[in-house]
């Protein structure tokens, strides 16, 4: 059955160079032998040919020549994106000109020599903004407001809670309005932490007032810090 062999090494070769046998491939050869009772012997060949395709592929050569293995290159595995995805630019409150006015806020009191950042941050129900010395957004912020509203007020009464508990901080009154006077984030090690009035400016809203440490070392003392937040607060109004 000289064709049928020819059929099989065929295939084979064909199998063996993709490293491994098709699953029809007795079908295959069986389809094209009209002799079905050669079925078993395609079978074994077949499996011997699914055993080989795992194996090395060796040259068949003539009688006392040296037989050496055909090494199948495995195939170099896709290569990894590993580029970072770009990062979206976080939401802000667009130009706010001279920055006296954000969103439903307005700030009618600054220390002197003080200059809207060019940065701010809106999240919907709690947005903020910043001064420091040069209008440069990549710089340190000298005077930050922080501003919450409908569910987020809930956040800052937790903390200012928090604070009464640990009786840290005290109470102020600024006008007919409450706030709440305190140092946050002091260190064991005792680093300055950062002056911050919260501002009770309704039942929907709050305004957290915060000097950086480094600015709040250009004034005299931490009552004199606690003076100019005040006045901060005082200037601060809704404008909705």
């Amino acid at each position: 059955m000289p064709m049928l062999e020819d059929q099989l090494r065929q295939i084979m070769a064909e199998e063996t160079a993709r490293l491994h046998a098709a699953p029809d491939l007795v079908d295959r050869v069986v389809r094209s032998s009209r002799r079905k009772r050669i079925r078993g012997r395609i079978a074994t060949v077949a499996t011997s040919l699914a055993v080989a395709a795992a194996a090395p592929l060796y040259l068949v050569a003539a009688p006392g020549a040296v037989q050496t293995p055909v090494v199948s290159e495995t195939p170099e595995p896709p290569a990894i994106d590993d580029t970072p995805p770009a990062r979206s630019e976080p939401p802000s409150l667009g130009d706010l000109g001279d920055g006296k006015a954000f969103k439903h806020v307005k700030v009618g009191y600054l220390p002197d020599g003080l200059r809207w950042s060019h940065w701010s941050l809106d999240f919907g129900e709690s947005y903020t903004t910043s001064w420091n010395y040069d209008g440069d957004k990549n710089g340190f912020y000298c005077v930050q407001i922080y501003v919450y509203e409908g569910q987020s007020v809930r956040r800052i009464d937790d903390s200012v809670q928090a604070h009464r508990d640990e009786g840290e901080g005290e109470e102020v009154t600024i006008g007919d309005r409450t706030g709440y006077l305190i140092v946050e984030g002091v260190g064991e090690d005792g680093m300055k932490g950062t002056p911050t009035l919260f501002l009770n400016m309704g039942e929907q809203r709050r305004a957290m007032i915060m000097f950086s440490p480094v600015y709040a070392k250009k004034f005299r003392d931490a009552k004199a810090v606690d003076r100019e937040l005040i006045k901060i607060a005082e200037g601060l109004t809704a404008d909705d």
